[in-house]
């Protein structure tokens, strides 16, 4: 993708399920292999449990189930995103890498929230655990596969 400095921002890509998505990168802690999950019957379908990451307790979303796929079964990677008072982690299937994209372009996809199921309720339930995630989702981008050829980013490898 081409661009001067001025008119890109760097963005973290991801595939998850069937989708690709990118977190701004100023929101990315780490990228890291999946941990081990405690689970717990009473959390959103879409909140896979906690895992222990550096020390602290910090709640997983899978972003496939978030953003409505049923397959989740990929999750290979967990990418951490700090809001404004604590640590959340993303599972996803892969982590692409890091790509300077226009603002422009970026600007007019769809943020994850808006492409989440929301006949379930997940934004609203979003909003309920965590204000400050429902704003990580907002920022970050769902990438349609016609603008991920067209970007000419990184083929998506596990």
């Amino acid at each position: 993708m081409t661009g001067n400095a001025a008119s890109t921002r760097p963005f973290l890509i991801c595939h998850s399920g069937t989708r690709g998505c990118a977190f701004p990168l100023e929101h990315v802690v780490e990228v890291m292999r999946a941990l081990p999950l405690e689970s717990f019957p009473a959390i959103p379908s879409f909140i896979c449990g906690l895992s222990m990451i550096r020390g602290a307790l910090v709640p997983v979303v899978n972003l496939a189930m978030l953003l409505g796929d049923a397959n989740c079964d990929d999750v290979t990677r967990y990418v951490t995103v700090k809001t404004a008072h604590r640590v959340a982690a993303f599972a996803v299937g892969s982590v692409v890498g890091v790509a300077q994209l226009e603002s422009s372009a970026i600007d007019d996809l769809p943020s994850l929230v808006a492409d989440a199921d929301t006949d379930q309720g997940i934004v609203a339930a979003i909003g309920k655990v965590d204000a400050d995630l429902f704003l990580i989702l907002e920022l970050a981008r769902a990438i349609p596969e016609s603008d991920w050829l067209e970007w000419d980013l990184p083929e998506v490898t596990s």
